[in-house]
């Protein structure tokens, strides 16, 4: 008699993160073996192929057939094309990709599931591998399934990437360097314009603003809403200052955030930094030019792109379906500018 758990395993959707479990080695080690790839040893060869016998896993589509179809085109999902942020971002890719033999193929997806689903539906068969840029804890699990079939990074996701190859900044070190300046400086009413809800980058800067504000008795944190958004942080910002509760300092949780909070600033005749301190998170290449210049968190946009578009295009040449699991973290540095009320002395230390 049969056993009938096996028969489950053969009759059930299998994908290649299960014969990775039940083999007890990375998806990528599998995948390895299903190419024929040199740097295996032959007894992790035949425990992979004796699992993917005894389970009936099929790679979907063929991964040879999939191989021989290159397009060298590479697709990237953005949760958004409008904004200096994403300009930075998408030349990061394209000109590394270019530089290497390859097209983009780039699309918006707006960090939700059902739009990620269906742009990656629109790119099969047309690219040899995925970048997605902050996508949410739903979008994710979409994007867990792609990996298991084509290679795939993510950007922004933070440390609940899983088993996918994964970039990111030091949103925390960033966002608690902010925080401690701002405080160094006297300000102990600070508004947060938080970015969504969802979005790892997001999380981790809101985690690191309650820390350090947890560290100081006398400072008086408040949270808003602004979903990273220009329109959205000067409408908060607008309905907030109507009130008489008007805050030492407002840390926006994205560059573009704190340009709506400077504009609503300025449409109730009030100044930054010499009635409310501004500052944001990114860095973006107009920021220096404001008046006041944005004191910000400088992050490596550009060599994000970069980095992200190297990790797919050598595992595309490399002929492997995945992506070697990696969680890289880029570091962040604090850039200190006029808008934050800083002595001009500590401006000029700073890098501009």
């Amino acid at each position: 008699m049969s056993d009938p758990t096996e028969h489950n395993e053969r009759t059930s959707t299998v994908t290649i993160r299960d014969v990775a479990r039940a083999a007890g080695v990375s998806i990528a080690t599998v995948s390895r073996v299903l190419n024929d790839a040199a740097r295996v040893t032959d007894d992790t060869r035949d425990r992979v192929r004796t699992v993917v016998a005894r389970m009936g896993y099929a790679p979907h589509g063929g991964t040879r057939t999939q191989l021989l179809r290159r397009t060298r085109t590479l697709g990237v999902l953005l949760p958004d094309l409008y904004g200096e942020f994403f300009s930075e971002f998408i030349r990061g890719i394209d000109e590394t990709a270019k530089k290497h033999g390859f097209l983009t193929l780039v699309t918006s997806a707006r960090r939700d599931a059902h739009e990620v689903s269906a742009a990656v539906s629109n790119m099969r068969g047309r690219v040899d591998g995925f970048l997605a840029l902050s996508p949410t804890v739903s979008a994710r699990a979409t994007l867990a399934e792609v990996a298991e079939r084509y290679p795939t990074v993510l950007v922004g996701a933070g440390s609940d990437a899983g088993d996918i190859a994964a970039l990111s900044v030091n949103n925390f070190q960033g966002a608690a360097a902010m925080m401690k300046h701002l405080l160094s400086l006297g300000h102990r009413k600070i508004v947060f314009l938080r970015g969504p809800s969802g979005q790892a980058d997001a999380s981790e800067r809101l985690h690191a603003v309650r820390e350090v504000a947890n560290w100081y008795e006398d400072c008086e944190l408040r949270e808003l809403h602004g979903e990273f958004r220009m329109d959205t942080a000067f409408d908060v910002v607008t309905q907030l200052l109507q009130s008489d509760a008007h805050p030492d300092a407002i840390f926006a949780a994205n560059d573009s955030m704190a340009i709506g909070a400077i504009a609503a600033i300025k449409d109730a005749d009030l100044r930054v930094p010499e009635d409310i301190a501004v500052t944001g998170f990114d860095d973006i290449p107009m920021t220096r030019y404001l008046s006041p210049s944005l004191t910000t968190v400088r992050m490596p946009i550009y060599a994000m792109g970069e980095r992200a578009v190297l990790r797919l295009i050598e595992t595309v040449r490399s002929g492997e379906t995945s992506v070697p699991v990696k969680h890289e973290v880029l570091p962040v540095e604090l850039v200190i500018r006029a808008s934050c009320g800083a002595a001009e002395q500590m401006i000029a230390q700073s890098t501009r």
